[in-house]
């Protein structure tokens, strides 16, 4: 890889993780999500030109930052002297500076801010999540497709709309309280956990983990707590992440490579974040019955949490609590890894039927884990050669390099398991 592809990597890398901060002051700004795009983009574009024969800064959002305010500033002269007014200029350049020195305040409810006036109910469900995740997450339109199963020319046009329409309505960039901060809730949930999620698993590239993702949807997830205290669901949420990230830095080995839930070094989990998992659960669960579908999740992952050895997870109860969520969010992936659970709790028979009945539906049958499960299920019923192919096709199907290198190694260890019975 040469310096400039070296020097383009950076500068990527840098802008996924500061260009929700950088947008999220720019929209408190100029209270206007279009001309905040533009400035974050010219601002990008300035790295891009000096960075790689720079280097990339010490701090480079801080870099970025001071280069969205130069170009806000050079904006508003030149409208002051477009518009005749250059006997304004000095008192223009006083409330620039003044403005200017603003973006560096409140930074830290920026991003939330921007998610919650994104979440806005004047869009649509899909639309404020789709919305929410290309702007706060910094997800590329491909990516919030594959989390969707959407197309991404359809999902782009869906995004345009969307702020098209915010624009139109005059949505204002900030915090609501009381009925319409319950009202945006749902979507924020949502929008979190994707994040966090995609964080988890990368859904494509060569890193299986983005654990920047999950620790920015970690902390909103905490300042959500603190906005909306007595909602089971958020609590369920920040509950749900608190264990998931707990086990994050066990999630894959030396070289970058997964590592499955049962191969994982349970000692190395981080017990903080577990305490503070099942405290939230805890909160969550004695704010409502019955239990919202977050909630349930992070009753699923205490089930994990709780379990020192994989032999001592009490998979009935998962099952039980999957039983639940299935009912709740009538969604295949639920009912994919209700499947699993089901397998592990009742014998693998039992879970290869459910599989079975979702691959007749066909609705997940460009979903890598689809195949990557019945590949499983196959393999413990020792059938070996249906089980190749289906890690096969499975690696086929997966956009991520490391997963689809896992899957492909599992599909050898099968072919070498059939050899040996032979």
């Amino acid at each position: 890889m040469d310096s400039a592809d070296q020097s383009r990597r950076a500068i990527e890398a840098v802008w996924r993780i500061e260009a929700p901060r950088i947008l999220g002051a720019l929209v408190r700004w100029t209270k206007d999500l279009s001309t905040a795009e533009e400035l974050a983009q010219e601002a990008l574009l300035a790295a891009l030109e000096r960075w790689p024969q720079t280097g990339v800064p010490e701090n480079p959002g801080a870099w970025l930052m001071t280069a969205a305010k130069h170009r806000a500033t050079d904006r508003a002269r030149q409208r002051a002297l477009h518009d005749g007014k250059a006997h304004v200029l000095a008192a223009q350049d006083e409330r620039d500076a003044r403005q200017a020195h603003g973006l560096d305040e409140g930074v830290a409810d920026d991003v939330l801010r921007l998610m919650l006036a994104t979440c806005h109910p004047v869009l649509s469900v899909e639309a404020r999540v789709a919305l929410t995740l290309r702007l706060v997450s910094g997800l590329t339109t491909e990516e919030i497709a594959r989390a969707y199963l959407t197309p991404a020319p359809t999902l782009a046009q869906r995004l345009v709309r969307a702020k098209r329409t915010l624009a139109e309505a005059k949505v204002p960039f900030e915090v609501p309280l009381g009925a319409a901060l319950e009202e945006r809730l749902d979507a924020v949930l949502e929008v979190l956990y994707l994040v966090f999620n995609e964080g988890y698993a990368a859904t494509a590239g060569e890193a299986y983990l983005r654990p920047a993702l999950c620790e920015e949807a970690l902390r909103l997830a905490r300042s959500l707590q603190a906005l909306a205290p007595a909602s089971s669901e958020v609590h369920g949420l920040a509950a749900l992440l608190e264990l998931q990230a707990s086990r994050l830095r066990t999630r894959q080995d030396a070289s970058g490579a997964p590592v499955r839930l049962n191969d994982q070094d349970r000692a190395r989990w981080d017990q903080l974040l577990i305490g503070r998992g099942l405290a939230a659960l805890e909160r969550a669960e004695s704010l409502a019955r019955p239990l919202g579908p977050y909630t349930l999740q992070a009753a699923i992952a205490a089930c994990h949490a709780r379990a020192t050895r994989p032999e001592d997870t009490d998979w009935k109860r998962i099952a039980a609590l999957y039983d639940a969520l299935a009912e709740v969010t009538q969604s295949p992936v639920v009912e994919l890894n209700r499947a699993v659970a089901v397998a592990k709790a009742y014998g693998p028979e039992e879970g290869l039927a459910l599989v079975d009945a979702l691959v007749a539906e066909g609705v997940l049958r460009d979903y890598h884990l689809l195949p990557s499960v019945r590949a499983e299920l196959l393999a413990s019923l020792g059938r070996s050669d249906e089980a190749r192919a289906e890690f096969e096709r499975a690696a086929a199907l997966a956009h991520n390099t490391r997963e689809k290198e896992l899957l492909l190694a599992l599909a050898r260890a099968q072919g070498a398991a059939r050899s040996v019975t032979r």
